[in-house]
Formats: C-alpha cells, sequence, structure tokens
C-alpha cells in the first residue's frame, strides 16, 4: 500500500551512514484515516527506510481545535515520528466557500513544512470513499474528465497510498492497534456538500442500486484518469506545436509575455477534446484562471467566424478575439486567421 505509493513516485528506501534516509511527512488531523496512516507509515521507520514525521494543521474553525490538534501530535510522537510539527492557520472569508479555502490554507502550510524539513513527500489519508465523493461531486457540478478522475494518487510530492481502501478499513485500523481516532463533527453537518453526499447520498445510492457503488466510482475515477493523463498530454504538445507570438509572427524571433495567437485553420481540425483543452492552455499560460466549459464553447464559436469576432472575457483578465484583417496585433503585422488571446494590464 505504502509501500508501491512510494515505489510509483520514484522514492526508493536509502541511506547511508553519511546519507540519512528520505523523510516523510504524514498530514494528520486525528482522524480514523490519517492516524492509520501515520501507524502503517510508522513502521518504515523503525525499520530504518525512512524517516516518517507529521504535520498536524489547526485551522482554528472550532472550539477546541487547538486541543484537538495537541493530542494528535502527541498521539504521533507516541508512534515514534519525528518531527511533528503543528501549525495554526488562519481561514479568511473569500467567495471561494470555507471548504475551499480550508484546503487553500492547509495546503500552503504543508507547502511550508515541506520546505522547512526537505521532506521527500507527504503523505494524505484519503481513502477510497473520500474519491467515491469527488467524483460524486464533480458529477454533479458537471465538470470534466480532468475532474471526474478524482484525486492524483501521486500529484508532485503529494502522494495518497490509501486510495484502494475504504473508511471502514482505516478505522479497523485505529482499532486493532488501540489508537483513538478524533471524529471531525464537520463531516456529518449537513451544511457541506460534501457532508451530505457521504451521509445522504452515497448510502441512497447503495440502497437503491445495490452495494459497491463507492467501488464503482473509484473503478471509474480510474479509467478517467488515464484517459485525462492521456488527452493532456495530447493537448500540451499540440499546444506547444501551434503557439505563435506576435513578434513570431512578424518574423521577429521575440517573445511578447502579453499575448499569444492560436492558428485558426489548425484549431477547427482538432477533435473537440484536444482543442478545448489547447484553447484553455493559452489562457492559463497568460494567467487566466481555468475557463469553465461554457466560456471555452464561447471561444470555439469565433473559430466558426459567422458572428462576433469578440472579445470573449476570461476569469484572470484575459480576452480572446478573431483578428480580423485591418487590426494589426501588438507588436506585428496583420494577425489574420489567428486567434489572439492577450492579457489586460493590470495599470
Amino acid at each position: 500500500m505504502i509501500r508501491e505509493a512510494l515505489d510509483d513516485a520514484g522514492l526508493a528506501p536509502r541511506g547511508t551512514a553519511a546519507v540519512p534516509p528520505p523523510l516523510l511527512l504524514v498530514a494528520c488531523s486525528g482522524g480514523p484515516d490519517s492516524l492509520a496512516l501515520a501507524e502503517a507509515a510508522s513502521f518504515f521507520a523503525r525499520r530504518g527506510d525512512y524517516r516518517v514525521g507529521a504535520v498536524v494543521v489547526d485551522h482554528a474553525l472550532q472550539p477546541g481545535s487547538a486541543d484537538v490538534a495537541a493530542a494528535a501530535a502527541r498521539k504521533l510522537r507516541n508512534m515514534g515520528l519525528d518531527p511533528v510539527q503543528v501549525r495554526t492557520v488562519s481561514v479568511p472569508a473569500t467567495g471561494m466557500g470555507p471548504e475551499a479555502a480550508a484546503r487553500t490554507v492547509r495546503y500552503a502550510a504543508l507547502d511550508e513544512a515541506v520546505e522547512e524539513t526537505g521532506a521527500s513527500a507527504v503523505l494524505l489519508g484519503h481513502t477510497l470513499d473520500d474519491q467515491a465523493e469527488q467524483v460524486l461531486l464533480g458529477l454533479a457540478r458537471g465538470s470534466g474528465t480532468r475532474s471526474l478522475a478524482g484525486m492524483r494518487a501521486v500529484r508532485g510530492k503529494y502522494l495518497r497510498p490509501l486510495l484502494g481502501l475504504r473508511r471502514s478499513e482505516t478505522e479497523e485500523i485505529c482499532e486493532s492497534e488501540g489508537l483513538d481516532p478524533w471524529f471531525d463533527p464537520t463531516n456529518s453537518d449537513p451544511a457541506f456538500a460534501r457532508s451530505r453526499v457521504r451521509a445522504e447520498v452515497l448510502p441512497f445510492l447503495e440502497e437503491k442500486l445495490g452495494p459497491g457503488i463507492a467501488e464503482a466510482l473509484f473503478r471509474s475515477s480510474r479509467i478517467l484518469a488515464n484517459d485525462a493523463d492521456y488527452l493532456d498530454a495530447v493537448s500540451a504538445e499540440t499546444f506547444e506545436r501551434l503557439r505563435v507570438s506576435p513578434a513570431d509572427a512578424a518574423g521577429a524571433g521575440t517573445a511578447d509575455s502579453g499575448t499569444l495567437l492560436l492558428p485558426e485553420a489548425q484549431l477547427r481540425e482538432l477533435a473537440p477534446a484536444v482543442r478545448q483543452r489547447v484553447l484553455a492552455l493559452a489562457a492559463v499560460e497568460l494567467g487566466a484562471a481555468q475557463p469553465s466549459y461554457e466560456r471555452l464553447r464561447s471561444v470555439e464559436a469565433l473559430l466558426r467566424r459567422t458572428g462576433s469576432a469578440g472579445p470573449v472575457e476570461l476569469v484572470g483578465k484575459v480576452s480572446v478575439y478573431r483578428q480580423v484583417r485591418t487590426n494589426p496585433v501588438p507588436q506585428g503585422p496583420s494577425g489574420y486567421g489567428n486567434l489572439v488571446f492577450r492579457k489586460k494590464s493590470s495599470t
């Protein structure tokens, strides 16, 4: 389980008298999933294959959260984990919602811990049930393949070795090892969409469609992850092949960081799944947020040359328009035949 995840991430155990083994950090809330993960990871520390520490992030959103974090840290130290850090964060009131805001500051705290300790990886305790919930939430939002693929097993230094394990199994591990996990009350709070999926939607589907729904959703996420990885790779290669700067179009050979062109004729020839990804890559390259499906369809409509030449405005102050014959792009001649992506000046 953990060893497979480490092998997949290319983190083979190593270490000599002069070079210590890699440091792994377990992100632990004190709940059954992350506590079971910490207990399993401690085995590798006792064998000397890896050094294993932990980070407890206190979001300070509930009364007594500092006590919960301190109790989790004590349990982790009793397992032999070292170093064990408690990091208290402030969750801002933003337009992204409390769950997303908490996730953003949590990962920022984990990133800081990695930088300070020189850790090779952070182990996260997400389970098969978490993945099934993620897929259902993505489906409800009308998301694309990448979102329906759920959480990646490996994302940079973040590893999720328990994705094939049911939540009930992590609770059994805690019971068998005499651990006393903390159960987050927000996990059953119907104010949160994920909590409603966990407590109401998945049990309802199991009742009406039969057992095995979570496993089926997990299998779907694995299949879709393979598809998304392939399409992302093809799209990235295609984007690099097609992208043109206005200066390049003029033969100057210099880049313009605020404007990017994509040839319309070649965009039309692409399969829709690749074309939309290429358009999104162009927008993100200039600093836009990942465009929604509706915004991408609006950009694609420019390729039909039957209506407005734009611009289509994207979140992040990036506009997209179809270049007309009489209007040159900055630093170059007419860009006719291209879609122009331009980052608006902040001044």
